[in-house]
C-alpha cells in the first residue's frame, strides 16, 4: 500500500498501533515476575495423587507414590488466580521456607518436593511470608470436606467427571458448580479445582479456571 499524503502515513501508523493494541488484548493472561500480592482470589487445588503416581511419580519413583502411603486428594497448591489469568514467579521481598519447613507439609502435600515448587510459583505472589501462606494452604485444605466415598476408595473405577463434582458439592453445600471444576489427564480424574475468596470462602471461579473435564468416563484408580 502507498501513501502520498503526510495524513496517509498518519494514518498507517493509527493502524499498526491499533493492531498492536488487539494483539496484546488477545495475547495469554497469565504473566511471569508480576509484584507479590496483587491478585483477586484463590484456587484450590486437590489432586488425586493415584493419578498423579500412575502418570509421573511411579516413573521418578518418588516417595509419594511409596505402598506404605494411602493417599487419595492431597493439596496441590493454593494458587493465586485474576478474575482473568494468573501470577506466577512473583518478585517478593519474603524469604524462602527452609528445607523443614517444606518437608512439614508432606503429610498433605504427598512430598517436600511440591510444596517448594508451589511456594516458588505461586507462593510468593500471594504476599505472604513461606510460613503464613503454608498455614494457609493447611487451612484452605482443611476448609473441604473430601467425599467420604474417595477418602477410602478401595477398588478402580469409571466415571464422568460431573459425579466427581456433584460428590463434592453435596459433601460442601457452601459450593455450588460455578465454585468448582474437575480435571483430567490421559483419560484419569485428575482435580478437583475449588475456587476461594481471600478470606478462604467458596466464591464462583473467574471464566478462564473453568476447565472441567468433558470425557464420557474417566478412570479413577483405586487408593493404593
Amino acid at each position: 500500500m502507498r501513501f502520498d499524503t503526510q495524513a496517509g502515513w498518519a494514518f498507517a501508523q493509527l493502524l499498526g498501533a491499533t493492531v498492536g493494541l488487539m494483539a496484546l488484548l488477545a495475547a495469554p493472561a497469565w504473566a511471569e515476575g508480576e509484584a507479590a500480592g496483587d491478585f483477586d482470589y484463590y484456587i484450590l487445588s486437590l489432586g488425586w495423587s493415584p493419578t498423579w503416581c500412575a502418570t509421573t511419580g511411579d516413573s521418578r519413583a518418588d516417595d509419594q507414590c511409596h505402598p506404605r502411603h494411602e493417599y487419595g486428594f492431597t493439596l496441590h497448591g493454593l494458587w493465586p488466580q485474576n478474575e482473568r489469568g494468573w501470577p506466577s514467579y512473583c518478585r517478593t521481598p519474603a524469604r524462602d521456607p527452609s528445607r523443614s519447613e517444606t518437608a512439614a507439609m508432606a503429610d498433605i502435600t504427598g512430598s517436600a518436593g511440591l510444596a517448594w515448587y508451589e511456594w516458588k510459583k505461586h507462593g510468593r505472589c500471594s504476599g505472604l511470608a513461606a510460613q503464613d501462606y503454608f498455614a494457609l494452604g493447611r487451612r484452605a485444605y482443611a476448609s473441604i470436606t473430601i467425599p467420604k466415598v474417595f477418602a477410602t476408595l478401595n477398588r478402580d473405577i469409571t466415571l464422568p467427571a460431573r459425579v466427581v463434582e456433584e460428590a463434592f458439592i453435596e459433601a460442601n453445600p457452601a459450593l455450588t458448580p460455578a465454585m468448582i471444576t474437575i480435571t483430567c489427564d490421559k483419560g484419569r480424574i485428575q482435580e478437583a479445582r475449588i475456587c476461594l475468596t481471600k478470606d478462604l470462602a467458596p466464591r464462583a471461579c473467574g471464566q478462564d479456571a473453568a476447565r472441567d473435564c468433558r470425557a464420557p468416563k474417566a478412570l479413577m484408580e483405586k487408593i493404593r
